[in-house]
C-alpha cells in the first residue's frame, strides 16, 4: 500500500507541475553545444517560454508528454516513496527517539530514487522527447517527431530494441538519486524540527507545506546540472546501434557542455526547473502526508 500511496501522490503533484517541465526541457536544450551568442535564443525566461510556446504550438503544448509523465510519476514516486516509507516502518531511518537519522535518510532517499529511476527511465525517455518536438521556427534539440508515447515507444523499440527504451537510464539513475536524497531528507528533517519545535502547528499539514518548500530548493540546487546531462542524453540523436551521436555517456556529456558551453550551462533552466520542482515537491510530499493519514485512518494496523 505504501507504495500505491507514493505513486498516486506523484501523479496528482505531475499534472499541474508538467507545463513547467515543458519548459525546462526546452531551455535546457537550447544552444546545445554552442557558444554563448552564437545561437538563436527562441525563449529568454519562463514568461517569454510560455508566450512563445503558445504562440507556435498552441496552448495544448504546455502539457506535451502529460501521458507519459504522469505514468512516470506513478512509476517512479511508487517506488522511491514506497522503499522509503518500507525502511521507515522497518525502523532503519529513526534513532531510539524516533527522530530522522540525517545519513541514513540520505542514504535511503538516494537508493530509493535510483530504484524508481531504473524502472521510470523509458518513460522519461519518451517524454523527453515528446516535450522538445516543436514548430520549426523554434525547434531546439534533436526532433524526433513522434505523434504520440505508444508511437514514440514502438519507433524507439523498433530501431534500437528493447535496450533502446533504457538509454540515458544511467544519468536518469544518478539525477534520480541525488534529486531524492536532497528532497527526502531535508523534507523530513525541517518537517520533524517544527513539529518538535510547535513551529506552523496552525494547520495540521502547514508544517508539510513549509518543509516541502525547503525541500524544493534543496532538490532544485543539487539536481539541476545532473537534470541537464540526462536531457541532453535522452534526447539526443542515436546510431543504427543505439549509441548516442552526441554524447558517449555522463562524463562526456559533461565534458562537451563544459568546452563548448561554460559551466554556467549546467543551470540552464534552472527557473522553471524550480518552478517546476516548488508546486509538485510541494502537492507531492503534502499529497503524500495526506494519503499516509487516509492510509491510517483506513487501515489502523498499518
Amino acid at each position: 500500500m505504501d507504495f500505491v500511496v507514493g505513486g498516486l501522490a506523484g501523479v496528482g503533484a505531475g499534472f499541474f507541475s508538467n507545463p513547467f517541465d515543458v519548459v525546462k526541457t526546452r531551455m535546457q536544450l537550447q544552444g546545445e553545444l554552442r557558444p554563448r551568442g552564437q545561437h538563436a535564443v527562441h525563449y529568454r525566461n519562463v514568461p517569454h517560454a510560455i508566450y512563445t510556446i503558445i504562440k507556435h504550438d498552441g496552448i495544448a503544448a504546455l502539457q506535451k508528454g502529460l501521458a507519459p509523465a504522469l505514468w512516470f510519476q506513478l512509476v517512479v514516486n511508487g517506488v522511491r516513496l514506497g522503499v522509503y516509507q518500507t525502511c521507515d516502518d522497518f525502523g532503519w531511518i529513526r534513532d531510539e527517539r524516533n527522530n530522522t537519522k540525517f545519513t541514513n535518510s540520505l542514504v535511503v532517499g538516494a537508493f530509493a530514487g535510483m530504484l524508481g529511476a531504473l524502472f521510470g527511465s523509458p518513460l522519461q525517455l519518451v517524454k523527453t522527447q515528446l516535450m522538445s518536438y516543436s514548430s520549426e521556427k523554434i525547434a531546439v534539440g534533436t526532433q524526433h517527431a513522434h505523434t504520440g508515447a505508444f508511437y514514440a515507444v514502438k519507433s524507439i523499440y523498433k530501431k534500437n530494441g528493447i535496450g533502446g527504451l533504457w538509454r540515458g537510464a544511467h544519468g536518469m539513475m544518478l539525477r534520480n538519486s541525488i534529486g531524492s536524497a536532497s528532497q527526502i531528507a531535508a523534507f523530513a528533517l525541517c518537517k520533524e524540527w517544527m513539529d518538535n519545535n510547535n513551529r506552523f502547528q496552525q494547520s495540521k499539514y502547514l508544517s508539510a507545506f513549509v518543509a516541502s518548500n525547503v525541500g524544493a530548493v534543496m532538490k532544485t540546487v543539487a539536481l539541476t546540472p545532473m537534470d541537464v546531462i540526462m536531457t541532453r542524453l535522452y534526447n539526443q540523436a542515436v546510431d543504427a546501434n543505439g549509441r548516442g551521436i552526441l554524447y558517449s555517456g555522463i562524463a562526456d556529456c559533461a565534458r562537451k557542455i563544459t568546452k563548448s558551453e561554460g559551466l554556467l550551462a549546467f543551470y540552464k533552466g534552472i527557473g522553471p526547473s524550480y518552478l517546476r520542482q516548488a508546486p509538485h515537491t510541494v502537492l507531492l510530499l503534502v499529497f503524500w502526508d495526506v494519503l499516509k493519514d487516509l492510509q491510517k485512518t483506513l487501515d489502523p494496523k498499518s
